[in-house]
């Protein structure tokens, strides 16, 4: 059973930093690339993040773009999602798919107080 789970998420005051985690079972994690979401309340999700399946080369929403990082470890069947210079308009649940295994999971919680 495919199956990708996030963590890492809180509180954490503007200008702060936090990172995020997703760990991936029941497939090839090393073959697939990723992507992060989020889903602010009220709002549809956004994309924020993706990341080739070897991890050398990755691209970002506007929004996002120099403040967050993706990456992954393979061996570890982790991705992450470091978030800096955060902002209150950050605050979102923060969710890990796989597109082409049409998996997502159930978010995390990231909340950003200003």
């Amino acid at each position: 059973q495919v199956q990708v789970v996030e963590s890492g998420g809180g509180l954490v005051q503007a200008g702060g930093t936090l990172r995020l985690s997703c760990t991936g079972s029941g497939f090839t994690f090393g073959a697939y690339h990723m992507n992060w979401y989020r889903q602010a309340p009220g709002k549809e999700r956004e994309w924020v993040a993706w990341i080739e399946n070897l991890g050398t080369s990755t691209t970002y929403a506007d929004s996002v773009k120099g403040r967050f990082t993706i990456s992954r470890d393979n061996d570890k069947k982790l991705m992450y999602l470091e978030m800096g210079s955060l902002k209150p308009e950050d605050t979102a649940v923060y969710y890990c798919n796989v597109p082409t295994l049409r998996a997502i999971g159930q978010g995390t919680q990231v909340t950003v107080s200003s």
